[in-house]
């Protein structure tokens, strides 16, 4: 019986996809997979029978994935299955922004005991009423599954809307609409728009990469929207730029000592990915995807490993070598098999940065010393027999 731990309260959606032979485990030494929201893995310590842990969500910071990938632990995420919810979080934040929404509505309750609350109204009104977000222009920086459903969602309310994404993938160019102008410096964006929103994960280079340099760019009573995670926008100089009113606004879901005492700030619960369908879509796409990799060893959405697809497997065994990526070790790995008199079916290696994955098809099963000299290669992380038995 394959075992899962769940460590955060985890879709019973989700759950309920994973097949005859997985049950869920409170015993995380015993788990083949673990399935995380938010708990904070950097200081645990993973047992040999790990092979996988996937986040149902995007952000993966939680997670410590250099560690994970020396010992073997492919950890997936799931691009995407958020989108909408945070696409629907952003509309709701511009248009907050766009109109003092929140200002109206303290106003009401505020003179709410007030028995010409009717007449006043009308007088009180103009001071929230704000402007339209049709013909504004709008600035999106990262075109990954979010960002592109944003881009695409403000250009069918009328929005004129640039995106800038130097890495943008084949598939989020064709689902990006035509009227998104896609361009190639960032600094367009910081000097034309009236609203600008990022959208790229958090890492060493692009912690801070919204800050006063970008901020004194852009455009006097700008909106700067941040939806993705607060480590983006250096929210002191963001604090700064309000104060003086050179941003009219910083709209974002991520409450913190600075963000919450910032001057016309629109700050609420981290809620994007926290709708009923978003975790839904989370966790099946996670129990999908764990599922894939223990079964036929399939990597698809992994941080920290390349992806590797070869379907199932109709041969008679199939093995998969977790490795570093340095030079001949898919010689050695060949080497040790064929010093057996194995007949290679099918064979694929996949490089990401540093790791890479070959993933094995043999007509014959494989010998237990064959697999222990493929573990002693120096630079192997793991080695699995996903298909077949040892001889």
């Amino acid at each position: 019986m394959r075992k899962i731990h769940c460590l955060n309260k985890i879709s019973s959606k989700g759950l309920s996809k994973l097949s005859e032979g997985y049950e869920i485990t409170e015993d995380i030494e015993g788990a083949c997979g673990i399935l995380v929201r938010s708990a904070d893995m950097k200081e645990m310590d993973f047992s040999e029978d790990l092979l996988a842990i996937a986040r149902a969500g995007a952000g993966v910071n939680n997670i410590p994935l250099d560690r994970c990938a020396r010992e073997g632990i492919v950890v997936f995420n799931t691009p995407g299955a958020n989108a909408n919810g945070v696409k629907e979080l952003f509309l709701a934040g511009i248009l907050l922004a766009a109109r003092d929404i929140v200002g109206g509505i303290d106003w009401v309750k505020g003179d709410s005991e007030d028995p010409e609350i009717k007449k006043n109204v009308e007088k009180e009104k103009k001071a929230f009423a704000g402007t339209e977000i049709k013909g504004k222009k709008l600035g999106v920086i990262g075109l990954g599954a979010i960002g592109s459903e944003i881009a695409n969602a403000a250009s069918a309310l009328g929005m004129e809307v640039f995106g800038y994404d130097p890495y943008i993938s084949v598939n989020a160019a064709w689902n990006l609409s035509r009227d998104v102008k896609h361009i190639m410096d960032p600094a367009t964006i910081y000097e034309e728009c009236d609203y600008i929103t990022v959208h790229v994960p958090a890492t060493e280079d692009t912690k801070g990469m919204i800050g006063r340099e970008q901020i004194a760019k852009m455009k006097k009573g700008a909106v700067l929207m941040n939806l993705a995670r607060d480590v983006l926008v250096d929210e002191a100089a963001a604090a700064e730029a309000l104060e003086k009113g050179e941003l009219r606004c910083y709209v974002t879901d991520f409450p913190n000592s600075i963000s919450v005492h910032m001057k016309n700030a629109i700050v609420f619960p981290h809620l994007g990915a926290s709708t009923e369908e978003s975790e839904d879509n989370c966790a099946v796409m996670a129990v999908e995807e764990i599922m894939d990799y223990i079964e036929n060893g399939n990597i698809k959405n992994s941080v920290n490993y390349p992806n590797c697809d070869m379907g199932v497997c109709r041969t008679e065994a199939r093995i998969a070598v977790l490795h570093r990526n340095i030079p001949n070790m898919l010689g050695q790995i060949t080497a040790a098999l064929a010093g057996q008199g194995a007949n290679i079916a099918d064979l694929t290696n996949k490089v990401r940065d540093e790791f890479a994955y070959a993933l094995i098809d043999l007509n014959s099963m494989p010998k237990k010393e064959t697999v222990e000299a493929i573990e002693a290669v120096d630079g192997v992380c793991k080695v699995r027999l996903i298909k077949g038995t040892l001889e």
